[in-house]
């Protein structure tokens, strides 16, 4: 009914040893040279608090800005913290602007969260404003709000004729 196993005989215990195992490591990647580095997901980069930036910011990447910018940005997504402030033009494909914005927003995505001050046009694909919300300027709708064409401001309220003068002989 029961028999010996190996475990139960006496004598010396001898294990097999196994082959070592061959592998080849393919470190070849199927990745399309046309593919950019920046869609590879990675943490955005984040101003802080204290940082104040004069100039221009470009990246194909992700920006948190919680400090104050005077220049224009251009990004894939930024978000503009509570305590930050900036000065010029936004372009990026997703904008949430949380803090203060003086000028002109582009982006296919736009949310102002109920913290936000925005003072200057938006040109979207698709907006979204949260009750509380301060927001002056216009709005305008556009299929492509990123295309390189630079979008005309909207034109000022046509001016009234003056009255005309009544001469007096």
């Amino acid at each position: 009914m029961f028999s010996k196993t190996r475990v139960t005989e006496p004598g010396p215990r001898t294990q097999p040893t196994p082959e070592p195992e061959t592998r080849s490591l393919d470190t070849t990647y199927d990745i399309p040279a046309s593919a950019p580095a920046a869609r590879n997901r990675t943490a955005p980069s984040v101003l802080s608090p204290d940082l104040t930036v004069t100039g221009n910011i470009q990246t194909q990447g992700d920006i948190q800005v919680e400090g104050t910018v005077e220049g224009d940005i251009r990004a894939h997504q930024l978000v503009v913290g509570e305590s930050a402030t900036i000065r010029g033009e936004i372009v990026a494909e997703e904008v949430v602007v949380n803090g203060r914005v003086d000028g002109r927003v582009r982006g296919l995505k736009v949310r102002l969260t109920a913290t936000a001050r925005v003072e200057g046009d938006i040109i979207h694909k698709t907006i979204a404003i949260e009750s509380g919300a301060h927001f002056e300027g216009s709005v305008q709708r556009q299929e492509d709000p990123l295309a390189n064409g630079v979008t005309p401001k909207l034109a000022p309220p046509a001016a009234r004729p003056a009255p005309a003068a009544a001469s007096a002989d």
